[in-house]
Formats: structure tokens, sequence, C-alpha cells
């Protein structure tokens, strides 16, 4: 008996041995699957075998290394840094780690933490001509001239032929004011590559501002597009070079190009209002200008643009809204008040008309003058050269308030600013996703299904313990499940559940009524969209069993439902309310007690299911729905106590964060949704970046 106990015992230890080893060859075989994802550009593909390694054996520096490599091309920077600091927190050795942050860092302008790693991965590798280059660029952009031309001269000690370096010291040089400098290292660079662009453009912007030279800039701009013809910014510059040597319909043709190669460009939009304006083409320049501030709302020289263009084509109540605004901004804008004036006068309005003519002459009266000296036009153009040359002098941009972060997050919203035109071929889960277009809403709510469906990058489903001990009871006609967002069924499945309906119509009419028949009804209602009759099956379930805590979810799906079909309803369709403003205030009634339902039931829920992480998520979306961000991210942290592996949270956390200002959180928290497979996160990082 002892010897089968100690044979038993080494067969055990075997097998323990065998399975470790197994263990490390899987490790090994995913790191390697993971780095093979990377090399094919499938990003996010490789962040979830690398987190599949991490999970497993989070002692490793590999996988961190290689998870901020793909973090860095999806342009999470903030992602990056902490994976390559967690890299070299394990092994302080990894080289390539040390460039990684620092590239991660340089991005997000932390130009003296990246200074720091391009040195310790100088203390690795002495002569690394990437180290050098960056590190040179930092220091000029930290304004110490002198370690920059050091790092200079150190990199083309050991590479005089650098084209590269060439044209970082002409960088270096233009930042210190010496355009003759500038100039010449320029002119070496290009003898040592003909085939840099960025070099082409430098000295066309050089001879444009220092000497009017518009044919070489010309030239120049030729040159740049050759090689890189697919840059909308290349075309405005060339387009901006044409209109001073007075060739219009060349100008013209480039800005209406770089529209072609980028839609959402408001510079060329921007410039194109102008010069179509400048040619009476006037709805046109209209068109582009409306386009500008749709982007970006706050754009005042657009806005006032389009002001005086409404005025010229007779659109005088669109004029005078336009105004409105400029005056808000400019209260003493003489010229404005005579032309919102003028404006009324034509639309009729003869007392808002003279009210602003009297506002006018006040003004003038206060100025002793005749005619208007204020142009809000030259202040704005004067405070944004002021702006650029603060920054250029500094070196850094001015943070931005929490009223300047939630607009521009309220505008991504509506806005996209990819180009939409996209090859027939596009892998939505490959590659650099970051640069796909997404209209930026929220996960959405958990809904029941008899449907379940995976994520397809991790594999993950949604477990529930309630729904797991329903399933095991075997008392619901098919395997119930959670999943995000609603389901299209096709045919079949409807009529499927239109029989299952029948078959429980039946059931309930001549056996003993269970509260589960009723879920089950309620479910098959759910599915086939009607949620007034899941509601009552619902209902008639809690009733026979008031501790049924799915009833409680089933009942907060169907409210949610009806929700989602009172909210998509034009707000007064058949309403005999004439006022639209009551109209809309009706209808906002109506969601908040929609949502409040919603909440109730789902509060219920809590009760009985204390812990239940779902809940939580659902109740922070219901909570976003009545625009009280702050108790759904309180919903939403708690939702990723309890399950720190939800991305969804992190999503809908991070753009509630944004939508209150608080950039440094939602940053985060997208990073942390975009590592856990919630694809739009990056998109989203790459705009608020």
């Amino acid at each position: 008996m002892k010897v089968k106990n100690r044979v038993m015992s080494v067969v055990a230890m075997m097998a323990l041995a065998c399975a470790a080893a197994w263990a490390q060859i899987n490790t090994d075989q995913v790191i390697a699957i993971g780095r093979n994802a990377l090399y094919f550009e499938d990003y996010i593909l490789s962040i979830q075998y690398f987190n599949q390694v991490i999970k497993a054996k989070p002692f490793l520096a590999e996988p961190y290394f290689y998870r901020a490599v793909a973090k860095i091309n999806l342009e999470d920077y903030n992602g990056a840094e902490q994976d390559a600091t967690l890299a070299i927190e394990r092994n302080p050795f990894i080289v390539d780690a040390y460039q990684v942050r620092g590239v991660a860092r340089q991005n997000r302008r932390d130009f003296a933490g990246a200074v720091a790693d391009y040195a310790e991965g100088l203390r690795l590798m002495p002569e690394e001509k990437v180290f050098m280059m960056n590190s040179a660029v930092c220091y000029g952009e930290l304004h110490d001239y002198d370690a920059a031309l050091k790092a200079y001269d150190r990199l083309l000690a050991i590479d005089p032929h650098n084209d590269r370096a060439q044209l970082g010291l002409a960088h270096l040089y233009l930042m210190r004011k010496d355009t003759v400098e500038a100039l010449k290292h320029i002119d070496r660079s290009l003898e040592l590559s003909k085939n840099n662009a960025g070099a082409y453009v430098m000295r066309a912007a050089i001879v444009t501002r220092t000497r009017n030279d518009y044919e070489q800039a010309l030239a120049d701009m030729d040159e740049a597009i050759k090689l890189e013809p697919l840059q909308a910014g290349y075309f405005i510059n060339r387009a901006f070079i044409k209109y001073n040597l007075d060739d219009y319909f060349g100008a013209m043709a480039d800005y209406d190009y770089a529209v072609g190669l980028n839609p959402a460009s408001i510079e060329a939009h921007f410039n194109r209002g102008l010069l179509l304006a400048e040619v009476g083409e006037n709805n046109k320049a209209i068109t582009d200008f409306s386009y500008v501030l749709q982007s970006d709302p706050h754009n005042f020289m657009a806005l006032y643009n389009r002001a005086m263009l409404y005025f010229r084509t007779g659109q005088y109540r669109h004029a005078v809204r336009d105004y409105d605004e400029v005056l808000k901004k400019y209260p003493n804008f003489e010229a404005g008040f005579m032309a919102r004036g003028e404006a009324k006068r034509r639309m009729g309005d003869a007392r808002g008309s003279n009210a602003d003519y009297e506002h006018a002459l006040s003004l003038f009266k206060r100025k002793k003058t005749h005619v208007s000296d204020f142009n809000p036009a030259e202040i704005e153009v004067n405070a944004a050269i002021r702006k650029r040359e603060q920054q250029e002098l500094t070196g850094q941009a001015e943070p931005e308030t929490e009223e300047e972060i939630m607009n521009r997050f309220n505008t991504l919203l509506t806005v996209a600013p990819e180009n939409p035109i996209k090859p027939e071929y596009a892998n939505k889960q490959r590659g650099r996703i970051q640069n796909t277009n997404v209209e930026i809403e929220p996960e959405p709510m958990m809904m029941l299904t008899y449907y379940p469906r995976d994520n397809k990058l991790n594999g993950k489903t949604y477990y529930m313990r309630e729904i797991t001990e329903l399933n095991e009871s075997r008392l619901l006609p098919a395997t119930l499940a959670l999943v995000s967002g609603e389901q299209r069924l096709n045919e079949d499945e409807i009529k499927r559940h239109f029989a299952s309906i029948e078959y429980y119509d039946g059931l309930l009419a001549t056996a003993k009524p269970r509260s589960v028949d009723y879920f089950a009804r309620g479910m098959d209602y759910l599915l086939v969209k009607n949620p007034a009759a899941a509601l009552a099956d619902a209902d008639r379930a809690i009733a026979m069993s008031p501790k049924f805590a799915m009833a409680y979810l089933l009942r907060a799906c169907a409210h949610y439902m009806l929700y989602q079909m009172g909210h998509n309803t034009v707000a007064g369709d058949g309403d005999p309310l004439a006022d639209v403003q009551a109209r809309a205030m009706l209808r906002q009634r109506e969601d908040a007690a929609a949502l409040q339902l919603v909440l109730d039931d789902i509060d219920a829920m809590l009760e009985l299911s204390p812990k239940n992480v779902y809940a939580y998520y659902d109740k922070g979306n219901a909570c976003m729905l009545q625009t009280d961000y702050t108790s759904a991210i309180s919903c939403y942290t708690k939702a990723i106590e309890l399950k720190p592996d939800l991305g969804e949270a992190y999503y809908n956390r991070g753009l509630m964060y944004l939508r209150l200002g608080n950039k440094e959180r939602g940053v985060a928290d997208l990073s942390q949704a975009g590592e856990l497979g919630i694809l739009p996160s990056y998109n989203v990082l790459k705009r608020m970046q």
C-alpha cells in the first residue's frame, strides 16, 4: 500500500511537472503568436494575446513590452508609457522598452521624461542612433539648444551622412530664429537625400516667410507632393502659394483636391471658403464655413465671414443669427450692430432695426468717432498669432480648460473627423483602427436573450450566477444569456418565438401558472419586440415570486425597450400642442419617467443580488441617459470594482469623464477599455489627443 501511494505521488509529481512545462510552452507560443499579429499590424488582436500571457504570468517583462508597442501604434501614448514602465520594472535591460516609453512621452510632450529614457537607452547602447536623434529633438523642444547641438554633433560624428540629423538641425536653428543657418542645413539634407518631403516643405515655408519667394516655394511644394501625394496639408500649403502668385484657378483646384483627400479638414474648408467669397461664389463659401462651424462651433472667423455672406446673399434671418453670436463676444462692435440693424430692416423688423442703429450710434458717440475703428477679425488673428508665438517660446501649449474639453468632446459626438472614403476591404479589427471613423456612442445596455455571442477578440461572455442557476433548472425553452445591446432575429427565429408564445398561452390557460412560465413567455415577447406584453408577464412573475431576481431584469429590459421606442418617435406626433418647446418638454418628462422605471427595477434586482456587476453597469447607463453623469460614473466604478476586466464600463466611464471635462481620467479609462477589446476607444483617444 505504501509502495502504491509512493508510485501515485511520483505520477502526480510528474503530471504537475508536465503541466508546468506545457504551461511554459503555451506561454511562449502565445507570445510568438502575439508578435506575429504585431508584424501583420493586427494591433488589437496582439493586445488580446499579450493580455492572456500577462494574466497567466504577470512577472514576465516581454508581454508588457510588446503590448506597449501595439498601443503606441494605436496612438494610445498613456497606455504605452504605462506598459513600457511595467516592462522596465520587470527587466531594466530591455533597451527597446526605453525607446518605446521615450517615444510615448515625447508624443505626450513630456520631453524631460523622454530625455531621461533616451539617456538610459544610450547608457545601455552608446551608439544607438535613434536614441541620439530623439534626444536631440527633445532638447530642442526644451530650449536647451546647447545640449541639442551636442546630441546632433554626436550623431553626425557616428553617421555623417544622416539627412534626418541635418533636417533636425535646420529645425533647431529655426527655433532660434536663424533662417540662414536653417536653410544651409535643409540644403545639406537634400544633398544627402532627395526623397525627404519634409525638407522641401520646410524650405518652402522659410522662403515664403522671409523672402516672399513664391516661385521657389512652389517648386519645393511640387517636389513634396510628388513624394507624398496623399498629404492634404501639402495641397493646402501649395494653394496658398498659388494664391499669392495670382493663380486663383490653381489655388482652388488644390483646395478642392485637399478636401477630396481629407473631407474633414477644417483648414481646407476654411481657406477654400475665403477664396470662394473673394471670387463671388458666396453660397459655396457659406457651405464651407458652415462645415467649419459644424466641426468647430467656436471658430469666430468662420462665423464672422458667414454672417457677412448671409447678408450679401439676402439671407437676412441667418445673418441676424450669426451677428447675434458675433456681438455676444464683441459687444462694442459698432459696425456689427449697424449690419445687424440693416438685416433686420430688410426683414421688416423696424423696431429691432432701430434699436441696433441707436445702440451703434451710442457707441460712436462714446468713442467720439463717425467711422468704426473696431475690427474683431483683426483681434482674433492677432490673438491667434500671440498664442502661437507664446507656444513656440515656451514649447508648451496652454492646458485645456474643462469647458474646452467638454466642447471638443461634444463636437466629436456629431462630426466625423476622419476620411469616410475607405477601400473596399477594411477589416475593422485590424491595423490602425484609431483611424477608423466611428460614431462616438456609449457601449449599450446588457440585455437578456437566447442568442449568446462572445467578444470575437477575447472570447469572453457575460456570466451572471442567476442566469446559470435558471439554465441549470431546465425550465426555459432555450439557454438564457446576456448580451451587450439589441439583436436582430431572422425570420425563422421570429416564427419560433411566436410558436413558443402560443405554447405558453395554452400552458398557462390549462395548467397551474408558474412564475417561470410567465418569465419564459415574457422573454419571447421581448425578443419579438413586444415590450408591453413582456412587461405584463414580468409583472405576473414578480407578483408570484417577489424574490425572482431575473424577472426584475426582464422588466427592466422591457421598460428600456419602451423608452427606446418612445424616445425614437418624433416629439409631438399626433399631439395637438402647437408649441414646439412644450412638446419637447413633454417628451423629456416621458423619457425621464421611463428611465426611472428602469432604475427602479435595477435597484430591486440589486437588493436581491447586491454584487451583480451587470446590474450596476446597466444602472450606470440609465443614469447616463438621465444626464446624471456623476451617478453614472459611480455605478461604472462599482461595476469595475466587482469585475476589473469589464471593458464596457471603462469605456462608458471614460466618455462620462470627458463629458465632464476631466481629460486625464477620461483618457486613462479609454486606454484601459481599448486594452480590454473595446475598439472605438482608440479612435476617441486619437481625436481627443
